[in-house]
């Protein structure tokens, strides 16, 4: 008999948007919330998640902090909740000189570049 099984990690964005004026660069931005988890996979289907953590990514600076368990699970079961400053911790944030004119980075699918493009030549979308 042959079983294909499996631990990895996985990811998932949750269906939550906060706007906000971030603290790091001063700019108008948004809470985007998403979970990573440790699964066990048999024959390619999840069987158990453990290890959940949430985090919470800004989509102006890109600034990363880690999301209090307590309220990341209540976005997660659809709860109607406002993320405040106190129940971040951060992972990886940006220095706060982070206002660069002559580098541009996609809000949308992250492509970094110094020239002078109007749209993001990989997705499309405008910078």
């Amino acid at each position: 008999m042959f079983f294909m099984m499996g631990i990895t990690e996985g990811r998932k964005d949750l269906d939550f948007t906060q706007l906000i004026v971030c603290d790091n660069c001063g700019k108008y931005g948004r809470f985007e919330v998403f979970m990573t988890y440790t699964v066990l996979s048999l024959f390619l289907i999840p069987l158990f998640r453990w290890n959940r953590r949430y985090y919470v990514k800004t989509s102006c600076c890109g600034a990363i902090y880690e999301l209090d368990p307590e309220v990341g699970n209540e976005i997660r079961h659809g709860g109607d909740v406002k993320i405040q400053y106190s129940d971040l911790k951060p992972v990886s944030v940006p220095s706060g000189s982070y206002v660069d004119t002559a580098h541009k980075r996609c809000v949308h699918c992250g492509y970094e570049t110094d020239e002078d493009f109007e749209y993001c030549p990989k997705c499309g979308n405008r910078l």
